[in-house]
This record gives C-alpha cells, sequence and structure tokens, in this order.
C-alpha cells in the first residue's frame, strides 16, 4: 500500500491524511518506471503546463469550480467576492480572500508563514537528517543557482507546500524593502511529497523567483517561489525595489501545485516551535498564510 501523506494541522492539534488531487496519476508517474519516462519525456515540460493552464483558463472549466469546493472543503465564506463571479477555474484558483480571513500575527519581531500550506521548518538546515525522505541534503545555493551574491553560510530555511485546494496567493513573510525578483528558468516536476520522497533535487531543477528582502534591522532574507507542473505561470504583484509590510501581497501561482521557500541567515531567527518539532520528524505542519512562522533574534 503507498504511503499516505500526513501532515499536523496546527489549529485542530491533529494528525490528518492530506487528500490528494491527481492521486493516481502522480503515484504513477513518480513511482513507475514507465511514469518517470512520462515526466521526463512530457509533464515536466512548459508546454504540457501552458496547454493545462489554458484548459482551465476557458469559461468551459468554471463547471469544475463547484465540485471541486464540495470535494475539498474550500470554504466560499472566506472568499472576497461570490462564487458565481469566477470566469473560470483558474479565476476561481487564484481567488482573493477577505482580509479577515487572514490575520496577520502582529507582535514585535514576528515572522508569517508567506502561504497557506504544508511547511518544514528547519533551523539550521545543514543539520537536518532529512528533507521528505532520510538523508536528503538541502541545498541553498543550488536553490539561489547564482542569482545571490552573498549566500548565508548556515541557513533557516521554511518550505511552505502548497496543493490545488489552497489558497494560492504569496505574501511577504515580513516588512523591508524587496528587491527586483530574479527568475531562474527550469523544469516543472510535481512538488508534491509523492515526488519530494523520490528526489528533493526537484526543488532545484525547477524554475523558480528568488526575491531578496532587506529588513529595518539591517538583515536578510530571501523568499523564493517554485513552480510545479500544471503551473501556468508564477506571477508577482509587488512592485520591485520598494518598502512592503508583513503579510503584504507578493504575488500569485496559476493552477497547479507550488511552493514557497523562505530563508534566513540561521543566527538571526528563531522558527516556531511547533514548526521544528514536527519537521524534525520529517511531518508537515498545516497553518494558514498570516500565522505565526517563528521570530527575529534580539
Amino acid at each position: 500500500m503507498s504511503e499516505a501523506i500526513r501532515y499536523f494541522h496546527r489549529e485542530r492539534g491533529v494528525l490528518e491524511s492530506e487528500p490528494v488531487y491527481g492521486e493516481r496519476w502522480l503515484r504513477w508517474a513518480y513511482e513507475n518506471p514507465l511514469g518517470r519516462l512520462t515526466v521526463a519525456a512530457v509533464a515536466k515540460r512548459a508546454w504540457f503546463s501552458r496547454w493545462y493552464g489554458r484548459r482551465m483558463s476557458t469559461a468551459a472549466s468554471r463547471r469544475r469550480i463547484a465540485p471541486f469546493v464540495e470535494t475539498y472543503g474550500v470554504d466560499p465564506r472566506e472568499f472576497a467576492g461570490p462564487v458565481s463571479a469566477f470566469r473560470s477555474f483558474n479565476d476561481f484558483f487564484v481567488r482573493k480572500l477577505r482580509p479577515e480571513a487572514r490575520p496577520i500575527v502582529a507582535d514585535e519581531g514576528a515572522l508569517a508563514f508567506p502561504a497557506d500550506g504544508r511547511h518544514l521548518g528547519f533551523a539550521d538546515v545543514d543539520e537536518a537528517p532529512g528533507i521528505y525522505a532520510k538523508g536528503q541534503r538541502f541545498s541553498v545555493r543550488d536553490l539561489f543557482a547564482g542569482s545571490v551574491e552573498s549566500v548565508p553560510k548556515r541557513a533557516a530555511v521554511v518550505i511552505s507546500r502548497l496543493c490545488p485546494l489552497d489558497y494560492h496567493r504569496f505574501h511577504f513573510a515580513d516588512a523591508g524593502r524587496a528587491g527586483h525578483p530574479s527568475s531562474i528558468p527550469g523544469d516543472l516536476f510535481s512538488v508534491s511529497p509523492i515526488a519530494l520522497r523520490r528526489s528533493l533535487n526537484y526543488l532545484f531543477a525547477n524554475k523558480r523567483v528568488v526575491t531578496e528582502i532587506q529588513h529595518a534591522s539591517g538583515r536578510t532574507f530571501w523568499q523564493v517561489e517554485v513552480g510545479a507542473t500544471n503551473v501556468g505561470g508564477i506571477v508577482q504583484t509587488y512592485e520591485g525595489n520598494s518598502p512592503v509590510e508583513r503579510g503584504t501581497e507578493k504575488g500569485f501561482f496559476h493552477f497547479g501545485g507550488s511552493c514557497v521557500i523562505t530563508v534566513f541567515p540561521a543566527d538571526a531567527v528563531e522558527l516556531a516551535d511547533d514548526l521544528c518539532h514536527h519537521s524534525a520528524a520529517q511531518t508537515e505542519l498545516f497553518a494558514k498564510m498570516g500565522a505565526r512562522m517563528g521570530r527575529w533574534r534580539g
């Protein structure tokens, strides 16, 4: 029997199993030799995701919205507008929410999760015994791929994984001056644990966008948006090289699962205790955008 994807739900205080959109296809694609050949030949290619994205942007795709909301328990009361106003499935997918649906942690020195999702956090990623699978190592240098002048020697890293049922806009983890986004071309492998348990390197092979944020304290942190299979695009909505506030919208992903990776110098932050506790056991923590991710030291 295939291993279920389990995560700890912070608000409910319980372990839950993730309902995986397209699970049968994902398991065949990444757990079957023929499926892996198909991923290499077709599914990781940008044209495949563009083709699928166009399908999700047609008026005919609207009929998918109501069954999706019902099947995955998406709460329409959070939406900024009525369900009837969505012109396509992708329009629904990049929906905005009412501000009160995602309160931003307000404590001085706090850091907020940049997106809804299932999060792994490591106070010093080099000391992690494994990420998604035992023995897999995370390389900040490979993640940045030369887009950052000074890579921290020791880094605290938070991987925020969004699946299709999540709110797919991403926000700034804290205030500061956000530089211009730097795009890194790449493939579009899945970022589901089904794929990442096989190879964490998919994160470093996928296309991504890196943004450096200068905090008011003089410290620097980075946010990286990672594309994935069937993600039609990573759209930045903030103005580059501008001041931002904690919780300011940074951008959104078109249809598909995706992830946001936040990187800090290891000695600059303290990540939330529950995040570190569950991550040490390779169990993701579910929390919503704006909830407490940690705090700055000092």
